[in-house]
């Protein structure tokens, strides 16, 4: 009893509740185990002084040694066993404050003694740096190392210089690698090319239009972007998905390059693809009526405008004065989109029936390389024009006449029409 009385006395001493929690705090950090002791009340044994060294195998064992102390403490007086409880769990807070504010816990078994506050800092940092270099990727160049990309530059205009009324060579030259590389990638890389080929253009553009107003006065002054054609493609019905077209191309009319007007046509193309036109592609279905009601009642005004010397000289490949082969000169360039039988309403013994059957009404002529960079290639291109203005007067005074025609117009023999009763 003396031992009971001894362990009570010293159980019932106050302690410092600093120096009971840092106690307890070496013990947590050590991971010291307490051996589980008995409440006999016949044997009991002094408490063994714990070695700083004893790792507990689990979290459940140090639950397992608050439970044995507090056995321990038991005692047949209540009143005792209920003060014991009440410092014990005093105790138990003012330890578990002290933990929480410093961030220590004790970790299970097998797992390295780092703190979570630690951990989680070392994580925001590896995650918060911004890698610049991708593994995997080998460039020969280190971290941090700049790198300058020089911005690509326009070819040199070398030996010819730039001017209004030419077209350069590196325009051609430009029209060529576009020919071999038409793709978007590629042309990004080449803008530069591309803004000082179209510049080129559309100065050209510009004087040309000077010469064209001055041989049909019709043709009215118009800025370059009602003429000059864009250079992208429209893909979206087409089975040439290439995005872009490999010519610099301007077309003059009332309207500009849009109307239903007939227009003179003018396109720069490398390797011969260049050429002078003019005339009706396609045209409305009001339009090509039109048309086809002029030819099966006066078919000689067209033939009178293809007859022409200037125009069967440079657009019908020099053919003579032989009606029928100028008309089959001309029904040749537009034979793509003939019908091949005729058209509804018309007797297929019709004498005309070759002029009937064209859904388009254009000629051109090709132009090489040399003449188009030519220094007086501008020169050539007007002169070319100017044939093509009888052509074009006679398919606007048929589409869209100035004023309506009065009956008793002459007829195909040039005589008055007679009414039919």
């Amino acid at each position: 009893m003396a031992r009971r009385s001894q362990r009570q006395s010293t159980t019932s001493t106050p302690r410092s509740s600093s120096k009971r929690a840092r106690t307890e705090e070496q013990t947590l950090s050590a991971g010291a185990k307490r051996p589980k002791r008995h409440s006999s009340t016949t044997n009991l044994k002094s408490t063994p002084t714990k070695s700083k060294y004893f790792e507990p195998d689990s979290e459940e064992d140090d639950g397992e040694e608050a439970e044995s102390s507090v056995e321990q403490e038991e005692s047949g007086n209540e009143d005792e066993e209920a003060n014991d409880a009440v410092s014990a769990r005093s105790s138990e807070e003012e330890l578990e404050s002290e933990v929480s504010d410093e961030g220590e816990k004790p970790k299970k078994r097998g797992k390295p003694q780092v703190s979570k506050g630690k951990s989680v800092k070392a994580s925001k940092t590896a995650s918060g740096k911004k890698e610049l270099w991708m593994p995997g990727v080998k460039a020969g160049l280190g971290p941090g190392t700049q790198v300058v990309i020089k911005k690509p530059k326009a070819r040199a205009a070398g030996d010819t210089p730039y001017s209004d009324e030419t077209i350069h060579p590196n325009t051609m030259l430009f029209l060529k690698d576009l020919m071999a590389n038409n793709n978007r990638q590629w042309m990004k890389m080449h803008d530069p090319d591309y803004r000082a080929s179209l510049s080129d253009w559309n100065t050209y553009v510009e004087c040309l239009t000077q010469r064209i107003i001055e041989a049909d006065e019709t043709v009215p002054e118009l800025p370059v972007k009602d003429i000059v054609f864009r250079i992208y493609r429209d893909v979206r019905f087409s089975k040439d998905q290439t995005p872009y077209k490999t010519a610099f191309s301007g077309a003059w009319s009332r309207t500009g390059r849009k109307g239903p007007y007939a227009a003179y046509y003018v396109q720069c193309k490398p390797d011969g693809g260049s050429l002078i036109a003019g005339g009706l592609w396609m045209p409305e279905a009001a339009a090509l009526a039109a048309l086809r009601n002029d030819i099966d009642r006066r078919s000689h005004r067209l033939k009178a405008v293809l007859s022409d010397a200037r125009l069967r000289k440079e657009f019908l490949n020099g053919v003579g004065t032989n009606e029928k082969k100028v008309v089959g000169a001309f029904c040749e360039q537009n034979s793509d989109s003939a019908l091949k039988t005729k058209p509804k309403g018309y007797d297929p013994e019709h004498k005309d029936i070759e002029l009937l059957r064209l859904r388009s009404f254009t000629i051109h002529k090709k132009l090489s390389d040399d003449e188009v960079l030519d220094t007086n290639s501008l020169a050539r291109v007007s002169e070319l024009i100017s044939c093509l203005v009888p052509f074009i007067t006679y398919l606007n005074s048929v589409v869209m006449p100035d004023q309506a025609e009065e009956p008793g117009s002459d007829d195909e023999n040039g005589e008055d029409e007679e009414d039919e009763e």
